[in-house]
């Protein structure tokens, strides 16, 4: 026995429970359909995943349908909510970690590999591993078409994702001229308490844990600094509500037409993978130059911050200083996160780095500039004009053109449902099984939908997975 297979007493990295495995190497079908002959050759492996239950639900459910599961834990978060079931713990480096994975992936006979996001180390060390070893790779994130929609996709996701290599045209092709039957958002009131609740419970459970993986956090404050935020956010949700409804009410009854910011969380994957800038502060000091040079002087700017912004990177003091700077006194109004629409309803255009909340400014039609990659930064959707000329005479999007890439994400990487609260996870669980255990991806099955129905022109699936083909799709959202 390995020192990475010894039983759980507190050292390193260690093997709690495993079932019996595939023969090492093998390989899931590539052709066909989901079936429950086929989930029995396939065993799923699960690393960090978003707070709460949800891994624990999913890996449930895949066992049932007769596929093996195993999870991976990093730390006491992830084991309080790892639940029943195969379950090896890794507290070893990050230098090592790929060659610990490599060695599970063929012992346990590891055929499917399931993340989380793109942005953590220890993730983008196994997506290596498992592309290199031909272990197919299930991404999920949250809903590009947030908040009532999760994302799934195959081989990447955000900015990696095999929708963001798709132009128009190609969507357009793919789409054939169908108009796809479109869900209904689904009733998930509470998504952000819930998120909040978890989030202060994950990572209470990390700082009191003795054990976690010896490796540079993907974000920039100790364990204890982070529970200490979240608790703190969870007990001043009430108030943050308050403060925002009279904020936005009085924003609103000023009558001053107004410019929309979308704010993010600086330390998300988002903004420090796919932009320029390391943190808030950089992206609303250039956003304010640009308003101060471009904008009408009796319109204003309003900042929105994201619902789970806890000021770490000096969000507020830079607001300040960069009203301060550029001279706009009294035209500057910064609003806790919280329901979008009610903002976006009466602004005059929308801006942001990069963030998903952009495609509900799309969806109204309203003016949208981005300032990093997202993957609906494409032609026609989003503006190009110089930032202080967005701001003077904004232009607006190609609605129909939007229409058809919000059908498509629709019809491809988004699915029903949420992550955080019971309903949400219910709904996204009626799906999510079959799709991870279909042999082709969201994006290639869409192909082969759209070819049986001779509804689109003949468009080849990859050989190798649609991670090697011109597959993808990212998403808009649906009115808050």
């Amino acid at each position: 026995m390995t020192g990475a297979d010894r039983p759980d007493t507190g050292g390193g990295p260690a093997l709690a429970y495993v079932p019996p495995a595939s023969p090492a190497g093998r390989r899931p079908d590539d052709g066909g359909s989901a079936s429950a002959g086929g989930a029995k050759q396939r065993t799923f492996m699960f690393l960090q995943g978003p707070h709460g239950p949800f891994y624990q639900e999913l890996g449930r459910q895949l066992r049932r349908a007769g596929a093996r599961t195993v999870r991976v834990t990093f730390n006491g978060g992830d084991r309080l909510f790892a639940g029943r079931g195969a379950r090896l713990d890794y507290s070893g480096t990050l230098a090592d970690w790929p060659g610990h994975l490599s060695g599970w992936i063929s012992e346990h006979g590891v055929t499917d590999l399931v993340l989380y996001g793109d942005a953590r180390p220890l993730h983008r060390a196994a997506h290596d591993v498992a592309r290199a070893g031909r272990v197919r790779l299930h991404y999920f994130e949250e809903g590009y078409v947030r908040p009532h929609w999760v994302t799934y996709e195959r081989d990447g996701v955000n900015g990696d994702s095999p929708a963001a290599r798709l132009s128009m045209a190609e969507i357009a092709a793919r789409m054939g001229g169908r108009d796809p039957d479109l869900p209904s958002a689904p009733d998930q009131w509470g998504a952000l308490w819930h998120h909040s609740l978890y989030g202060a419970l994950y990572h209470f459970a990390v700082a009191c844990s003795r054990r976690r993986v010896q490796a540079a956090p993907h974000r920039k404050v100790t364990v204890g600094q982070e529970a200490a935020m979240q608790a703190r956010r969870l007990a001043m949700l009430p108030l943050q509500s308050l403060r925002r409804r009279w904020r936005v009410r009085a924003i609103k009854l000023r009558g001053a037409p107004y410019h929309l910011v979308l704010l993010q969380l600086g330390h998300d994957a988002s903004v420090q993978r796919y932009s320029r800038f390391d943190g808030m502060p950089p992206f609303v000091d250039e956003v304010m130059a640009a308003f101060a040079e471009g904008a009408p002087a009796h319109h204003h700017l309003v900042l929105k911050t994201h619902p789970l912004e806890d000021g770490r990177d000096g969000l507020y003091r830079a607001v300040r200083e960069a009203t301060r700077r550029h001279g706009l006194g009294g035209r500057v109004h910064l609003v806790p996160g919280g329901r979008l629409g009610p903002l976006l309803d009466s602004a005059r255009s929308a801006a942001t780095v990069n963030s998903t909340a952009g495609q509900q400014a799309l969806w109204r039609g309203l003016p949208l500039r981005i300032w990093g990659q997202a993957i609906y930064g494409k032609p026609g959707l989003v503006s190009d004009q110089p930032p202080a000329a967005f701001f003077a005479v904004p232009e607006r999007p190609d609605g129909a053109a939007y229409r058809q890439f919000r059908h498509f994400l629709l019809d491809t990487s988004q699915v029903p449902g949420g992550f955080y609260t019971g309903r949400g996870r219910a709904e996204a669980l009626r799906h999510l099984a079959d799709m991870m255990l279909d042999p082709l991806g969201p994006y290639d099955r869409q192909v082969q939908r759209a070819g049986a129905g001779g509804g689109a022109p003949a468009l080849r699936l990859a050989a190798a997975g649609e991670g090697h083909d011109l597959s993808a799709g990212l998403a808009e959202q649906g009115r808050t």
